[in-house]
């Protein structure tokens, strides 16, 4: 889960499955004069709303760091085979419902642990994973043999467009979740799928005010987009134990932020 700490000591916490959702929001509204809708629709837009559904069974049973008593943030949390087994689960269960949804959520998936496949020139290496256990490399391994298979089967036309979108998303997606809106941007982001491997444009995004960010270059389809990220809030970051956790996590509020897009 994604964790934002006050200085009060107060958390902020999203499930990652939280944050799929609200990224598949932006990949529903992506497109105008300017970029070029998803395509095929169905599946770009499915992936990016269930792309990080692997977190699903531990957001189950979260756990907490036994040193500090504090629940794990999303790239600390060990890497279980039970972690590894949930994201294989993921990426099953979507191939079987699409295969080139599956195919896109397993490039993305094995992409975090290999620099996003040098797709991304900013932000670089933000929110990639760099630990590459055996057990890390032999499913990244196998994955991307899957991926190849699956690319010869299908009609696989712009899939690295897509791939790439789907780094954009995810990473706006981060930039909402983690913090709050601050002056970035994204490069290199598609603008359609007849352009090489690199080609994009510079999207920068700064605060307009509250709850409001401005885009420039736009890519959604209606203006403003209205965005909303349900999360959950907890008033103190130590529990005496795991189970303190769990109870205070699954008992919490749920609320929900909404975003304009401009």
């Amino acid at each position: 889960m994604i964790i934002r700490k006050s200085h009060a000591g107060s958390l902020t916490l999203i499930g990652q499955t939280d944050h799929s959702r609200f990224v598949g929001q932006l990949a529903a509204h992506w497109g105008n004069r300017d970029f070029a809708v998803p395509a095929p629709y169905d599946s770009v837009v499915r992936a990016a709303t269930y792309h990080d559904y692997g977190w699903l069974q531990y957001e189950t049973r979260p756990l907490t760091n036994p040193e500090t008593g504090e629940p794990y943030p999303f790239l600390g949390v060990p890497m279980t085979d039970r972690q590894l087994a949930g994201y294989q689960w993921a990426l099953d269960w979507m191939t079987d419902i699409d295969p080139y949804s599956g195919l896109v959520v397993s490039m993305h998936r094995t992409g975090l642990w290999k620099g996003r496949y040098g797709k991304i020139k900013h932000p670089a290496g933000r929110y990639n994973l760099t630990a590459l256990s055996p057990e890390v490399q032999a499913f990244i391994a196998r994955n991307e043999r899957r991926q190849e298979e699956l690319r010869a089967s299908l009609d696989a036309k712009g899939v690295w467009t897509n791939y790439r979108l789907m780094q954009v998303w995810d990473l706006l997606g981060l930039y909402f979740c983690c913090q709050e809106p601050y002056e970035d941007f994204v490069e290199p982001v598609p603008v359609s799928d007849a352009g090489g491997d690199d080609d994009g444009v510079r999207m920068a995004m700064k605060p307009g005010g509250s709850r409001r960010v401005e885009f420039a270059p736009y890519p959604f389809d209606v203006h403003p987009l209205r965005v909303q990220l349900t999360l959950k809030r907890l008033p103190q970051a130590r529990y005496q134990d795991v189970e303190a956790f769990r109870r205070a996590w699954f008992g919490a509020e749920v609320s929900v932020e909404e975003f304009e897009l401009v």
